[in-house]
């Protein structure tokens, strides 16, 4: 990432670290959280454990519960802030530029950051540099197969603050089959998870007998058949 767009993305989420998790823990993004959890923590158990932009620690302090060893990194010291609160070890950083060794980690997993990252290709050679060989990495991506994208290109930015919108962040799309050739050479895509398959629009949780239908519905779907429309689609990759 450059240093102009690291330096925007710094403080995009300096700012939204004030309020992220005013909305978590209930709803659709406890579900998010939850669906995330369900395929993280089988691979996280007594691993060596990367998270790649832990913002607050939320799934970090949770996969730190299975994990031997749990590291996240982030570009927000306003992120990381909260998240040592929680007594996670968390490091400033890029996902460009990983102070980490190579091969240093079991499992390397990141959610909902690497559709904000322009460098795409070095975000992804550094999470396989430092997964050892025979280990596992699950990358989230923003799918354009998907209602969540209709939503977002119905809605237009949402704001994620008193002066802040989704569109102060560069955001890219990436469909399974562009997904495929992102991934580096000596990575082997194993499957994809979907998350947040069915549901419209995330206020559609909101009303309680549709949210729990909901609920129910996406924890089947992540990996049916549908998963591949995924608003957020997991690809689950092995280093050889």
């Amino acid at each position: 990432m450059h240093e102009g767009s690291e330096q925007q993305a710094r403080q995009y989420y300096d700012d939204f670290s004030q309020s992220y998790e005013h909305e978590r823990g209930h709803g659709y993004h406890q579900m998010i959280d939850d669906l995330e959890l369900q395929l993280t923590v089988p691979y996280a158990r007594g691993a060596r454990v990367l998270e790649l932009g832990c913002g607050t620690g939320l799934i970090l302090a949770r996969v730190a519960e299975v994990a031997e060893k749990a590291v996240g990194i982030d570009l927000s010291e306003g992120m990381a802030q909260h998240a040592r609160k929680r007594g996670l070890d968390v490091h400033i950083g890029s996902v460009c530029d990983l102070p980490f060794d190579d091969d240093e980690f079991d499992l390397t997993y990141s959610f909902k950051v690497l559709a904000h990252v322009p460098d795409i290709d070095a975000a992804l050679r550094e999470a396989a540099r430092v997964t050892r060989p025979g280990g596992h990495l699950l990358l989230e991506f923003y799918n354009p197969w998907s209602l969540r994208y209709l939503a977002k290109k119905v809605a237009g930015p949402q704001p994620i603050g008193d002066d802040r919108t989704e569109a102060d962040i560069p955001t890219r799309w990436d469909s399974p089959r562009s997904i495929q050739k992102l991934v580096a050479p000596t990575l082997e895509l194993v499957d994809y998870y979907g998350v947040r398959v069915l549901t419209p629009v995330a206020s559609a949780h909101r009303i309680p007998w549709v949210g729990r239908a909901l609920s129910r519905a996406e924890h089947l779907a992540a990996r049916s058949p549908l998963r591949y429309f995924g608003g957020f689609l997991v690809a689950v990759l092995r280093k050889s």
